[in-house]
């Protein structure tokens, strides 16, 4: 129940989803219809018309803009939040100097020392540890258990901690994962819905119209650019926060692996 406690404490900040999506949606929308598609941004304030600046060239990709422009923003927002909820699961000092200060205070068998040490670090190796410890000092307590018993039992109580913990640094990962194939995929639709219009004028009887055939262009190159860049921005938070949580889960290991070595080396 402690670790569950702290677990969410150290954890705190997480966003839906689903809602941040829905908000995503909607501010892309009113951007889209308000913003891009101002009559301002085209030649005599009509949308009809050429765009006059880069706004109203995008207004140009259709329908499709505000659902990339949704998912990027979504993407963004979901990158800020895993930062600050992994930044404060690695606690208020650095991970690496928290882990050699563990590790040479249980090699020194200096047990309250090193509880200190985790209620001073807190964040998501600070609870794991923290937990093994108190459970560290219960199994010297208890003799109707023998050695290799008090070890697993250490052992599984950082398994467990550390079960905890993980899945709420793993939180929303998923959903920028997607983001990457869902980014290239309506990307890639909008690039052939303005390719058919840009064939559709090109098909016209006598001369092609050349505004529908610059409006089909103009809509694929749009659709792409977003697409690229929503699918690079995910693929790119992804892999930072997948590599920081790999740091933490290494330094989890690392300790809980010196905790059960220290009472090995020190009880009978």
């Amino acid at each position: 129940m402690e670790t569950k406690e702290k677990t969410k404490s150290a954890n705190g900040f997480q966003l839906s989803a689903a809602l941040v999506i829905v908000i995503c949606f909607v501010i892309a929308y009113l951007n889209f219809e308000f913003v891009l598609g101002s009559a301002s941004n085209f030649m005599n304030n009509d949308p009809n018309n050429h765009s006059v600046n880069i706004m109203g060239t995008i207004y140009k990709g259709g329908i499709i803009v505000p659902v990339i422009q949704s998912l990027l923003l979504t993407v963004i927002v979901l990158s800020v939040e895993r930062f600050i909820a992994i930044r404060k699961a690695n606690g208020n000092g650095n991970l690496t100097k928290f882990v050699q200060n563990i590790k040479a205070a249980l090699q020194s068998g200096d047990v309250e020392k090193a509880e200190q040490l985790c209620a001073k670090q807190k964040g998501s190796v600070g609870n794991v540890v923290n937990s093994a410890l108190i459970k560290y000092r219960e199994m010297e307590n208890t003799p109707a258990l023998n050695k290799d018993q008090k070890l697993i039992t250490i052992q599984k109580e950082i398994e467990e901690a550390t079960a905890l913990e993980l899945p709420t640094l793993e939180q929303n990962l998923g959903v920028i994962a997607t983001m990457t194939t869902l980014g290239t995929l309506l990307g890639l639709l909008g690039t052939v819905i303005g390719m058919i219009g840009a064939f559709a004028a090109l098909a016209n009887a006598g001369s092609p119209d050349s505004v529908k055939l610059s409006e089909g262009i103009s809509e694929a190159l749009i659709n792409t650019a977003f697409g690229i860049a929503t699918a690079a921005a995910a693929v790119i938070s992804y892999n930072y926060f997948t590599s920081k949580i790999d740091t933490i889960t290494y330094c989890i290991d690392e300790v809980g692996f010196t905790i059960v070595q220290s009472y090995s080396a020190t009880h009978e």
